[in-house]
């Protein structure tokens, strides 16, 4: 599962933050901060050695907010309380509130966690460019980070990987860092835009998006999950696009191509039914998600999930 993925970003994490430990000075034991800035962005380390409930904190700018170690139960605005584990990330807007209890922080364990906060101009410079690259006619979407409620994120790799690196650059000093931060922080901006357009549209309870193009080919998709005929051509046409400018659209927009979102949400299924089912045959979760053989099932499970079916329905039968 994505987890092992994460494992292996927090092991990098470790690598990354050595500096960081080596330099900071621990001031108090919760929410211990250290900041280190750059040119429109900083970032916040935060470490807390013991137990503690009901911290507030609130930054006056947009944060994107990951754990690295231990564990954190989140309180906020217009989402249900959860656990936040290493590997998962929270999108804030500016000056909203924060409440955290840290029920297993210790002194030689403690819960850490970082706040990269991102100057908000920064964002709709790049997010100005990201909706103009995605629109599509006479369409109205556009999309910001500083904007709306709070977001968690779990299963994002390659949002991971790219905080990883920002740590990195950011606790080391170079030539060319200010450079370097520019371009990796744009990137995450762009990532975490097409994160949040494709959980809108995916999660469109109100029926927001039905009348775009993006949005009336997501909902096709999932109506239609097990049709194993389903083609880019047909997609497109369901979009009233040629094939090349829908796939362009598709892939900018929600940071996947239509081949690569249909086979994830098949995967999502068959991993529904072999919950539900522990005895099912592989070959049959294949057939009854969507797909024409078994070796590509497979493939594609190992290369959405990092183990194979198998692993899987082992872990499920503990």
């Amino acid at each position: 599962m994505y987890r092992i993925g994460v494992f292996f970003v927090i092991l990098s994490m470790e690598h990354s933050l050595r500096k960081h430990r080596e330099s900071r000075k621990i001031y108090t034991l919760v929410e211990n901060r250290t900041t280190y800035n750059a040119e429109y962005a900083e970032l916040n380390i935060f470490e807390t050695h013991r137990p503690a409930e009901k911290v507030s904190l609130t930054f006056d700018f947009p944060v994107i907010a990951s754990m690295l170690t231990g564990k954190k139960i989140m309180h906020l605005k217009n989402l249900p309380d959860f656990e936040f584990l290493p590997g998962e990330s929270v999108v804030m807007p500016a000056n909203e509130e924060m409440i955290i209890d840290f029920p297993i922080a210790r002194n030689d364990s403690p819960t850490q966690c970082l706040a990269l906060g991102i100057d908000p101009e920064k964002i709709s410079e790049v997010a100005s460019k990201f909706n103009q690259l995605v629109s599509i006619e006479e369409e109205n979407n556009n999309w910001n980070l500083d904007k709306g409620a709070a977001s968690h994120l779990t299963n994002q790799i390659e949002v991971n990987y790219l905080i990883e690196r920002l740590v990195k650059t950011f606790t080391h000093n170079s030539t060319s860092k200010d450079v370097l931060l520019d371009l990796m922080i744009q990137e995450l901006i762009v990532r975490l835009l097409q994160t949040k357009a494709k959980q809108s549209i995916l999660n469109d309870t109100l029926n927001i998006f039905s009348d775009t193009r993006i949005g009336t080919v997501v909902k096709y998709i999932k109506e239609n999950l097990t049709d194993r005929s389903i083609s880019v051509d047909q997609l497109a046409e369901k979009a009233y696009m040629s094939s090349s400018s829908f796939h362009k659209k598709f892939k900018n927009t929600l940071g996947i191509s239509p081949i690569d979102f249909m086979n994830s949400e098949k995967i999502k299924f068959a991993k529904k039914l072999m919950k539900e089912n522990k005895n099912i045959l592989i070959s049959e979760i294949a057939f009854k998600s969507g797909f024409n053989n078994v070796s590509y099932f497979n493939r594609q499970f190992k290369k959405l999930e990092l183990m194979t079916p198998q692993q899987f329905i082992f872990s499920v039968r503990k």
